[in-house]
């Protein structure tokens, strides 16, 4: 909390460098999407960007709405926008439009939403409003439990629903996004340890099931998922079938090398060989038509994207806002390298796209929001003179 001071008049509470960063990121986006399209035949060449464009003046629409409301207010809106949420996952597994082997999506006809790309940023405000009650006091292991019980409930619900669509890379957000808010929080160092060492003895426990008992196994982890873990373990083996799209990245971004084969020029990309590269695998495109130095720009990006996050975190004025800033940088931060990651075969392929460059409009339109909230509250943020704590 604030203590003490003056009052010092703000010559501006609008972040012009964020905003000018996420300029940046969309104009790169257009560049990449327009390359990215080139292997569909269609009739308009501008087809994709046409698209990308509207779906970022939407985008841009809803972040400044977002930014200029009182982000406090959202402490009684948490929970309810949460059970909307719940309830839009609900409605997506009955109801909701199947494709690509997934069950994501509710159609309305001109456009499809992605419920569960907005329960992100729903989770991130629940999990704030829950650690802002605590207060400023460093939590005691067992002081830890009941608010790590609570946090891990409301965390699980949606982190199921999402993984039977199925959809692991939104679940895995999820999870980030959890243990994001428990490492800034109060909660006991020694608890959070447990959480991860949970998490990673669950993980061995799968790798023992698969060894030793593959008739319970393949009860928990779908065919699909596991075609996709033996594709990213040994793409070479699989390179006709599983790990057909991960050999083809892979290819791709390494005979980018250092400035790429040029703009619209990738031989992989504008061949068709990459799947779905305009959406999840739009980092291949840049590997190889802007190589390293390319890679190396937008990677840049992100980190002073980030970089202005803490910042704006640094000088809030209450722990909510804090809490949000720092849930959206989990949010944000897990993406992009899930996203690059699982394009040179770090990690498992999952359905998530990067960051304000994939071509779309649910997980565009919930980063956005995300940065509308960072902007929130950062324009309600006060300085001080003579102040000892000028922030939380």
């Amino acid at each position: 909390m604030v203590i003490g001071g003056m009052m010092k008049r703000n010559e501006t509470q609008v972040d012009y460098p964020l905003i000018l960063i996420l300029m940046a990121l969309f104009f790169f986006s257009l560049f990449v999407v327009y390359s990215a399209s080139g292997q569909y035949q269609t009739d308009d060449s501008l087809y994709f960007v046409k698209r990308q464009v509207i779906w970022y003046i939407i985008g841009f629409t809803v972040m400044a709405i977002v930014a200029y409301f009182d982000y406090e207010l959202l402490e009684k809106w948490a929970l309810p926008l949460y059970l909307v949420g719940i309830g839009l996952l609900i409605l997506v597994h009955f109801f909701g439009t199947f494709k690509n082997g997934s069950q994501r999506w509710i159609s309305f006809g001109l456009f499809e939403l992605q419920p569960s790309e907005f329960v992100k940023v729903f989770l991130v405000l629940l999990l704030s409003v829950f650690l802002n009650k605590l207060g400023e006091r460093n939590l005691s292991f067992i002081e830890s439990i009941p608010i790590t019980l609570k946090m891990v409930v409301f965390t699980m619900i949606p982190f199921f629903l999402i993984l039977v669509q199925p959809d692991l890379g939104s679940a895995l957000v999820i999870g980030a996004v959890l243990i994001t808010l428990m490492v800034v929080s109060n909660i006991s160092y020694k608890m959070i340890l447990l959480i991860i060492s949970s998490a990673a003895g669950l993980l061995a426990f799968l790798v023992y099931l698969h060894n030793h008992f593959f008739d319970i196994f393949i009860k928990i982890i779908k065919p699909h998922q596991l075609e996709r873990i033996y594709g990213w373990l040994s793409p070479e083996s699989f390179a006709s079938s599983y790990g057909y799209q991960l050999t083809q990245s892979l290819l791709g971004i390494g005979s980018g090398q250092m400035t790429g084969w040029g703009f619209n020029q990738g031989h992989q990309v504008q061949s068709g060989r990459i799947p779905e590269v305009h959406t999840d695998f739009i980092f291949a495109v840049i590997g190889e038509e802007f190589g390293f130095v390319g890679a190396s720009i937008l990677i840049s990006l992100y980190f002073l994207l980030i970089y202005r996050m803490i910042i704006i975190a640094l000088r809030a004025n209450t722990l909510f806002g804090v809490y949000i800033i720092a849930g959206a940088i989990g949010l944000i931060s897990f993406q992009v390298f899930q996203n690059i990651a699982m394009t040179i075969g770090l990690m498992p392929i999952t359905g998530l796209a990067l960051p304000f460059i994939s071509y779309g409009g649910s997980a565009l339109l919930t980063n956005m929001i995300a940065i509308g909230l960072v902007l929130s509250v950062n324009i309600r943020s006060k300085n001080y003179m003579f102040s000892n704590h000028q922030t939380v």
